[in-house]
């Protein structure tokens, strides 16, 4: 039994993409029992020589169930009976075609939370287009702002859109509806559309937006990489750094390490006549020395710097080290659970191959036998 902070809550998931496996995994790390219902696997030894691939997966249980048949369906909603939470990703109306729709599952089990993920939302003109992240956040304004006059706008592949957008909004429902349920006995539908939560994420942008600290011209605000102060520069060995000078007490400090304490061009951090000619400096500046020199000197500092680390350094670097933020599971790299609880600490389990469970959990929902011996042998 997980002694995690989410110990006897049960999650049913579809098996999908991206993320609403990232929720159950996260969901799994904090103690949940997450019962994923997937695709029968066509080639078992196959699913499980590459499950530990399958990161997502980690810490839940896998269901093989062809829900085009009705006794499969049948079976995953007893599955959903006593269920606390679904999770499903797919397109408004596949699941209510499929009988797993909201109705049909509140009508059986009141109090669970139905946690629908979506690119789009479950309505408005776009709900049935298909899209992937930089989709989701060019349109909400969240991809503009990783822009620059010199660039053009950039994010991060998935973290603004599918999982801070998608995923962490699906978590932040589910647990907030979880409090309801358990207060009132009222399950209810969350719809989380990834354009949705990646405004909702932007909020600091909009902030900085209505007060002129962004505008609608790209790299003409500090944030948006157009003062010297904030961006990320090449050194002499092809690697990157990043510096953040925002507050005064720092960017004095990244002028003094920098030798520019008495150069005129920086003698007025919000002048942006000089950013043009500030930031050319210091492209020069870094460029002279390795980033190795530049840790050397400045990691740890309050110049609010560090280096651009690709995957294995980040595995090497002594700070993840410490904090233990990455761990290995079969041969596997990957991130620890996050945030860090002192009391009921999660645990990242084992992925596990597609179907690995369908016999233990279809065991316990009192089929008759030969449909039982029919789903677990299809």
């Amino acid at each position: 039994m997980s002694a995690g902070p989410l110990a006897g809550i049960k999650v049913v998931e579809l098996a999908g993409i991206g993320p609403g496996p990232c929720a159950g995994m996260m969901l799994a790390d904090m103690g949940a029992e997450v019962i994923v219902i997937d695709r029968p696997a066509p080639d078992p030894e196959t699913a499980a020589a590459f499950a530990k691939f399958a990161i997502f997966n980690r810490g839940k249980k896998s269901v093989g169930l062809n829900l085009k048949d009705p006794d499969s369906v049948d079976a995953a909603l007893r599955l959903i009976d006593s269920a606390d939470v679904l999770i499903e990703g797919f397109r408004p109306g596949v699941m209510e075609r499929l009988g797993l729709g909201p109705e049909v599952c509140h009508s059986r089990n009141p109090k669970l939370i139905y946690g629908r993920m979506t690119g789009w939302g479950q309505t408005g003109p776009l709900s049935h287009a298909a899209g992937h992240d930089p989709n989701y956040i060019a349109l909400t304004g969240a991809l503009w702002a990783g822009g620059s006059y010199d660039r053009r706008p950039t994010a991060p592949l998935t973290l603004i859109g599918d999982l801070g957008g998608g995923t962490m909004m699906l978590i932040f429902g589910i647990l907030s509806a979880l409090i309801h349920a358990k207060n009132s006995g009222e399950g209810q539908v969350i719809d989380c559309a990834i354009t949705d939560g990646a405004a909702y994420l932007s909020t600091l942008l909009w902030g900085m937006y209505n007060s002129g600290q962004l505008s609608d011209e790209p790299g003409s605000g500090w944030a948006d990489f157009g003062s010297p102060w904030h961006d990320s520069y090449l050194c002499g060995d092809g690697k990157y750094i990043t510096v953040c000078a925002l507050e005064p007490q720092f960017y004095s400090l990244l002028l003094q390490g920098l030798n520019l304490t008495g150069d005129p061009v920086f003698a007025n951090q919000w002048d942006k006549t000089q950013w043009p000619a500030g930031k050319a400096a210091m492209v020069e500046i870094f460029a002279a020395k390795s980033s190795a020199e530049w840790c050397e000197q400045f990691e740890g500092t309050d110049i609010c710097f560090a280096p651009v680390l690709n995957f294995s350094e980040a595995l090497e670097h002594p700070h993840n080290i410490a904090r233990e933020t990455f761990l290995d599971i079969d041969g596997i790299k990957q991130p620890a659970p996050a945030p860090k609880l002192s009391a009921t600490p999660a645990t990242a389990g084992a992925a596990v191959p597609t179907g690995a469970h369908t016999a233990e959990v279809l065991a316990t929902l009192g089929l008759e036998p030969d449909i039982l011996s029919k789903l677990i042998n299809n």
